[in-house]
């Protein structure tokens, strides 16, 4: 018996009896995913300052951490001060300036996209590996996503980052009402 298998069996019932909570989770999420899609400048918007204000915050620890754990000690101390003094730097910029921030962040998702599909189709044709054809076809997908992303750039800055947070929503949401839904049905059973 796999250990997928004996979760299931263990832990069955208080999923079960939660499939209601996952159902109501689900439509909350597939909402506010087609809601996102549509108004996707203001996803983005969104989305860039609200990474502005983590980062921010992830500087104000590492500020912290540098004069509490790191003050005297001559290895790290001036490393760990200018990696805050950086991070607080780029939250301020992308919370006050969220448009170029957008357009930097969709800049930097295309390249991604384009380099983890050219290195997806790499290690699909060089280890085909069974059922290898889904590897390269994604890929190929993913390829094509970072070059379209790059070709309308930056001109897509301004709703590719809310779209993109959209359809995630709206798959993330229909995952727990599927979910809810099975665990329903097994429920019945």
């Amino acid at each position: 018996m796999s250990i997928t298998a004996r979760f299931l069996d263990q832990h069955i019932s208080d999923y079960a009896k939660n499939s209601r909570l996952f159902m109501i989770w689900g439509v909350i999420l597939m909402a506010l995913g087609l809601l996102a899609v549509s108004a996707t400048t203001f996803t983005t918007m969104v989305t860039v300052m609200v990474l502005g204000f983590l980062i921010l915050f992830s500087g104000c620890v590492v500020l912290l951490d540098t004069f509490t754990f790191w003050r005297g000690k001559d290895h790290g101390f001036v490393l760990a001060f200018l990696a805050g003094i950086l991070y607080v730097a780029a939250g301020v910029l992308l919370i006050s300036n969220p448009v170029e921030g957008s357009v930097t962040i969709t800049f930097l998702l295309g390249t991604i996209y384009t380099f983890l599909g050219l290195m997806r189709i790499m290690f699909s044709t060089a280890a085909r590996l069974p059922q290898w054809g889904w590897t390269l076809a994604n890929g190929v997908v993913t390829l094509l996503i970072g070059i379209l992303i790059l070709m309308s750039w930056p001109e897509s800055s301004l709703f590719i980052i809310g779209l993109f947070v959209g359809i995630d929503l709206f798959f993330c949401g229909l995952a727990y009402t599927m979910a809810a839904v099975t665990l329903g049905n097994i429920s019945k059973r």
